[in-house]
């Protein structure tokens, strides 16, 4: 069954660019003008991705974005203007997996387009146990499910990724390029804003005070580590 892809923006000109790569591919597309129309549109039907554009009248990228994570962990692409790295923070922020910087070319679409994708399918790394705990975190590898103590955690496709980078490798240190290769592909690996943004949203869910995180620790000039329950 083909991937189907919800496209939002008020360009025209942007829409039909982005249907036409995107149907050369295979992928069903259905579009909106706007967050409001989008919303509609994201409720109505099952949607496998979201490409979304920043500036839109009525409901802008940034709402739509954050009004999707309240109920959805579909992978949502931001759509940036060149320079405006502050919107990509912020798209980041509000829990988007990936970005595009307009003007972007076909093989750049489509190529993130497969990336995020590929990071929603389901991990094929052996698992000897079911459940995997650390301090007060729990992680149901069947389920795919996130617990911090007695409260679910709800994670994006790609913040789960990460958070299994670290749980499979408990106790190593993992450098940026390590975790940017791993979750989000060879691509992206000199991408560190997008690390940095999404490892900053990990521990706000994860950690009880995350300027003293204990499962995802920063080591200065080396990477990241998840220590070893009962160390720092």
């Amino acid at each position: 069954m083909p991937k189907r892809v919800l496209i939002v923006d008020d360009e025209p000109r942007y829409l039909r660019l982005l249907e036409a790569n995107l149907r050369t591919e295979g992928y069903e597309i259905v579009s909106a003008q706007d967050g409001l129309q989008a919303l509609e549109v994201f409720s109505s039907q099952t949607i496998d991705l979201v490409l979304l554009d920043v500036m839109m009248p009525r409901l802008d990228g940034f709402a739509t974005c954050q009004r999707i994570r309240e109920f959805s962990n579909v992978p949502i692409v931001i759509l940036t203007a060149k320079g405006e790295e502050q919107d990509r923070v912020r798209g980041l922020d509000l829990g988007a997996d990936d970005y595009l910087v307009k003007p972007f070319s076909a093989t750049e679409l489509l190529a993130r387009v497969r990336a995020v994708l590929r990071r929603v399918q389901t991990t094929t790394e052996s698992v000897q146990n079911r459940y995997f705990t650390h301090e007060n975190l729990k992680i149901d590898f069947a389920r795919a499910e996130v617990w911090r103590g007695e409260e679910p955690v709800s994670l994006s496709a790609t913040e789960y990724r990460l958070l299994l980078q670290f749980a499979h490798n408990t106790g190593k240190i993992m450098t940026s390029e390590e975790l940017l290769t791993s979750v989000w592909g060879p691509e992206y690996k000199s991408d560190k804003e997008i690390l940095w943004v999404s490892i900053a949203r990990l521990r706000q869910k994860l950690e009880l005070d995350a300027h003293t995180p204990k499962h995802i620790v920063t080591r200065s000039g080396l990477g990241y580590i998840m220590p070893p329950s009962g160390s720092s």
